[in-house]
């Protein structure tokens, strides 16, 4: 099977590596092939950090400059900076709402405009959602569920290769039971907000 691969970015504390634990074991679960790596950055809140899966027959979990074929980016900046890694084909998924790096508050740099950002990713790729996960994880009933907004979006994409049924089995060996019903919903609006765009 060739390998999708799924290039996770965004900043440190925001579900990155649950996001893809889950996925890994959802793939697991269907018998493919899986390999990731270990988190890049500064796994500390409000540092980057990015993680890179790959579901079939691969032996290296770097996915190469312009081979992703999905990007999830948890915060906005971090989508510019996986950007190396797009081409054309590939889906991105964006939340908007931002996370202000330590140096932007500094007051050494502004913070882009989404809508600069947003076009950016657009010159790069044919297919980009974007939404505020933050809000939709709100109004699933926590912050915290904003990974499973995104990861729900990214289970409604085109091409993606794990079942839904089986993601949300992963979800439930691998989220705490008293979160759960609040994550499952979370995921259920990130999956129709995709479909839905």
């Amino acid at each position: 099977m060739k390998p999708y691969n799924i290039y996770i970015s965004g900043v440190g504390g925001q579900g990155i590596i649950k996001t893809s634990t889950v996925l890994g074991e959802a793939a697991m679960k269907s018998s493919m092939p899986v390999v990731m790596s270990e988190v890049h950055g500064m796994a500390q809140r409000g540092g980057g950090v990015s993680t890179e899966l790959k579901i079939g027959d691969a032996y290296n979990p770097i996915i190469e400059y312009g081979s992703a074929d999905l990007l999830i980016s948890f915060e906005p900046i971090e989508a510019l900076r996986a950007i190396p890694k797009l081409s054309r084909k590939t889906s991105v998924i964006v939340n908007t709402s931002t996370i202000y790096p330590f140096n932007l508050n500094a007051g050494e740099f502004s913070y882009p405009k989404i809508e600069d950002i947003l076009c950016e990713l657009n010159n790069k790729s044919m297919k980009v959602y974007a939404f505020n996960a933050d809000q939709i994880a709100k109004e699933s009933g926590h912050l915290l569920s904003m990974n499973m907004v995104m990861l729900g979006g990214a289970a409604a994409v085109k091409g993606f290769p794990l079942k839904k049924e089986v993601v949300i089995e992963s979800m439930k060996a691998n989220l705490p039971e008293k979160s759960l019903d609040i994550n499952l919903n979370a995921f259920e609006r990130g999956f129709a907000s995709i479909k839905s765009s």
